[in-house]
């Protein structure tokens, strides 16, 4: 399987999100520099978190316009997979591949530690190995990652079961406590309504390596792999 990750002026997770797949999955990967149109064939594009174009305007908004994303919307578009982490999430929706918007965290203030995070649909590309009811430890690491949807769109991704992970307390309760951030319905990552665009704003490449302690976040990479016989050539 081929990947790309599409690495913006301010990207900062990209080395990590490399090094996860290389180096610990043993897959192909390429980097895709935001200039480029390219995609150079590759299966599954990721959007790396960071803080692209430095975070000017908001979170992801001109980004949205490197000539890549271009291409990646048009991957998209005709079923490719996408998967943004963090800064990824917010330039998805600013995209409009992802519906909804990341607003300021409800303290205002940057927010990096680790948090809880229970998958809710287990049968899409990032959570098909994910157990149950199990309570992830993953880092977070931003400053606009309140998820915000009008109540149509939050009853559609409820419908539509397009709500993919939320954030809960060590015991995989969902509380308003657990929330870091002040997303609606303690929403941590969501996909489209064809299921083949993801957006997630903790960081489960900084938790996929034994030798940090905590390997809660492979199981989303896990997933991805364990799902390649289903994708079709694009």
């Amino acid at each position: 399987m081929k990947f790309g990750v599409v690495v913006f002026p301010g990207s900062n997770c990209d080395r990590d999100t490399v090094y996860v797949l290389q180096k610990i999955l043993k897959q192909e990967t390429v980097v895709l520099w935001h200039k480029d149109r390219d995609l150079q064939n590759c299966d599954f594009i990721i959007l790396p978190g960071g803080f692209s174009y430095g975070d000017y305007l908001r979170s992801g908004a001109i980004a949205r316009f490197s000539p890549i994303m271009e291409s990646v919307i048009e991957f998209a578009n005709k079923g490719g997979f996408v998967f943004g982490i963090c800064n990824g999430f917010q330039v998805l929706c600013e995209a409009g591949l992802l519906p909804g918007a990341l607003l300021h965290n409800e303290t205002r203030k940057f927010i990096c530690r680790n948090i809880y995070i229970r998958a809710e649909n287990f049968n899409t590309p990032i959570t098909n190995l994910i157990q149950p009811n199990k309570a992830l430890k993953i880092p977070i690491a931003h400053g606009e990652g309140n998820y915000m949807a009008d109540e149509a769109t939050l009853q559609n991704l409820k419908n539509n079961k397009q709500i993919l992970f939320r954030y809960c307390d060590e015991n995989g309760n969902i509380t308003t406590e657990s929330n870091p951030n002040g997303a609606i319905d303690n929403i941590a990552g969501i996909c489209n309504d064809t299921f083949n665009v993801f957006g997630l704003m903790p960081h489960p490449e900084r938790a996929s390596d034994e030798e940090l302690g905590n390997s809660d976040g492979r199981g989303v990479f896990d997933s991805i792999l364990k799902w390649d016989n289903k994708f079709a050539t694009i």
